[in-house]
C-alpha cells in the first residue's frame, strides 16, 4: 500500500471487463496513477473464467478487483449485467479483497476510439480489445476515488 500526501491509502486494483467468451483484464499501479491492460482470459465457461480471474488477480497482487457493470444505456439492468453481478458475487466468495463493480457504460466505445486513434484494427484489435476496454473501466474507477477519497 502507498499512503498518498493527504494521508489516505492507494493499492494494486484489477479491473475485470468479464465477457461471454473473453474477460479483459486490467491493473493499476500501487499510487492509482497508472492504469495498464494485462490480458485476455479466454474461457466461455463462466465458473472456469470465475477461477481464471481470482488466479490472475492472486498472480497480479491485487489489493482490490473491479468488475465492469454493463448497466444500460439509460440505467437499467439487463441480463449482462445479472451475470456479471453473479460473476463478481462468485470473484468475492473466492477472494480476501475488497471486489466492487463499476458503471461501464461506453467503455468499449472508448476502448474502439482508442485503438482507432493508434491504427490498431483486424485481428490485433480483437486481441486487446476487451483488456483495453478492462483498463478504461479501471481508468474511470481511479479517478472517481481520486476525487472522492474523502468518502472513503
Amino acid at each position: 500500500r502507498f499512503i498518498t500526501p493527504k494521508g489516505t491509502y492507494t493499492m494494486k486494483i484489477m479491473a475485470v471487463d468479464y465477457g461471454e467468451s473473453r474477460t479483459g483484464i486490467a491493473i493499476s499501479d500501487v499510487t492509482e496513477f497508472l492504469a495498464s491492460p494485462v490480458c485476455i482470459i479466454k474461457e466461455k465457461n463462466t465458473l472456469k473464467a470465475i477461477d481464471k480471474i481470482c488466479e490472475k488477480a492472486a498472480e497480479l497482487n491485487a489489493e482490490m478487483i473491479v468488475i465492469g457493470n454493463p448497466v444500460n444505456m439509460d440505467g437499467t439492468r439487463g441480463e449482462r449485467s445479472e451475470k456479471c453481478t453473479f460473476v463478481a458475487e462468485e470473484v468475492a466468495k473466492k477472494v480476501n479483497i475488497p471486489v466492487n463493480m463499476w458503471d461501464e457504460r461506453a467503455t468499449t466505445k472508448t476502448a474502439l476510439n482508442m485503438l482507432s486513434d493508434n491504427g490498431t484494427f483486424g485481428k490485433k484489435r480483437k486481441e486487446v480489445l476487451d483488456a483495453v476496454a478492462a483498463t478504461v473501466i479501471l481508468e474511470n474507477f481511479m479517478a472517481y476515488r481520486k476525487n472522492h477519497r474523502d468518502e472513503q
